[in-house]
């Protein structure tokens, strides 16, 4: 109780909101020319070093903790962030984090990660904690974007690592022969024919407006029809909702083939719209409903469909993966690479792919969950059920801020 007591004083008796805005000033300051501009800034960078003087002079002990966490973290993220120390005992030693619509968002930051954010991760990463970037982008995307927004030292600098396509491949610049596993290599004949089928005829057997209306993401082994239309709009829900009709008639007409059995149609339907509920939804929404029972796919078919995932993200993607290659496949190899031996891990994401990681953390008491407050029902579900870390959509820093506020005060220790 001590330790909550010194937060009270703390956030009581000193100003912390206007430290944090010199703060943010000093941090965030672009880069300029003018000299007016170079003066304010070094102005306030003097006026926050007053400030926290004055903590560190009314905190002897835990002053230098005190005076950063003030700087950085609101009195609700200090106190999360002591309470979720006090629940597990420990700080986080890697993050674990998905980009779109996490990270940033096409609604809020103009699908770009903000500087806050950025410089946040150049944080963490100044404290020793690894860095996961865990999505379902292709590989170069991903390096691009993150070496523009953190730096190419950074990026290579041996402490971050991308696992990319959902699982299937993992990059860890600075590893020597470890530093790229394509962990799909590993998959057996019938799993690599069926995707080598999907692939080759997706496009060349769709129909005209599809193909107008979609392309290929440039995967390296997953399949993944995105709109031709701005993610998150009207008409990209409309071609992505036919789009996953398609694919689901495809991929049986593919397994079929690799199984050497006959099919019908409707096979594919009926067993993933038994599995998800948004699967099931579109198809009852462009009247596309199977007409057979999920339990009487033919076992040849089964047997395929239960180690094929299709996933679907609403006016964003529909995509066929394998279930033996998934984040939480891709996220155990690059902490192996890493070196992360026993991990306490802070997992964000929004979608079905980032839970199978925060589920996997909760069983194996790995680490903490979080989402923002527009996630998938099943991934809000999940989080509020154990630690309700939910956050606002573009707001990832609020939550950076709350885990960097839990690793300060563990340093206490």
């Amino acid at each position: 109780m001590e330790r909550y007591d010194l937060l009270y004083r703390l956030y009581a008796e000193f100003d912390t909101e206007r430290l944090r805005t010199y703060q943010e000033f000093v941090d965030l300051f672009p880069p300029v020319d003018s000299p007016v501009a170079l003066e304010h800034w070094r102005s306030a960078g003097d006026e926050l070093d007053a400030l926290k003087d004055d903590i560190r002079a009314a905190f002897p002990v835990v002053g230098d903790t005190f005076a950063t966490l003030a700087s950085l973290a609101t009195r609700e993220q200090a106190f999360t962030g002591l309470d979720l120390y006090s629940t597990y005992g420990r700080a986080v030693n890697v993050l674990v984090l998905d980009v779109d619509e996490t990270l940033r968002s096409a609604g809020r930051t103009d699908n770009e990660i903000p500087r806050e954010t950025l410089h946040l991760l150049t944080r963490f990463h100044e404290a020793g904690v690894p860095i996961v970037i865990c999505t379902g982008q292709t590989l170069e995307n991903v390096k691009g974007f993150l070496i523009q927004g953190l730096g190419n030292e950074l990026v290579h600098s041996g402490d971050v690592s991308i696992v990319y396509e959902a699982g299937t491949g993992v990059f860890t610049p600075g590893h020597g022969a470890d530093t790229k596993q394509l962990l799909y290599e590993g998959l057996d004949e019938d799993i690599g024919s069926t995707f080598r089928g999907v692939r080759s005829r997706i496009l060349s057997e769709a129909p005209d407006h599809l193909r107008r209306g979609c392309h290929l993401q440039g995967n390296e082994f997953n399949v993944t029809l995105k709109p031709n239309f701005e993610t998150g709009s009207d008409e990209a829900g409309e071609i992505i909702d036919e789009a996953l009709v398609y694919l689901l008639d495809l991929l049986e007409d593919v397994v079929a083939g690799v199984a050497g059995v006959e099919t019908d149609g409707g096979w594919a339907r009926a067993y993933y719209a038994a599995e998800d509920p948004e699967i099931r939804a579109v198809l009852a929404a462009r009247d596309a409903a199977p007409t057979v029972d999920a339990a009487d796919v033919p076992p040849a078919l089964a047997a395929l469909f239960d180690r094929i995932d299709v996933a679907y993200y609403e006016a964003d993607a529909a995509e066929v993966g394998s279930r033996e290659l998934n984040k939480v496949v891709g996220v155990e190899a690059a902490l192996d690479v890493l070196g992360v031996d026993d991990p306490f891990a802070l997992v964000m994401g929004d979608s079905k792919s980032d839970l199978r990681v925060m589920e996997w953390v909760a069983e194996t008491d790995a680490g903490i969950a979080a989402a923002p407050d527009h996630a998938s029902p099943d991934v809000l579900e999940h989080v509020r059920a154990t630690d309700d870390l939910v956050f606002g959509r573009g707001d990832s820093s609020e939550m950076l801020r709350t885990i960097y506020a839990l690793n300060r005060l563990a340093e206490l220790d």
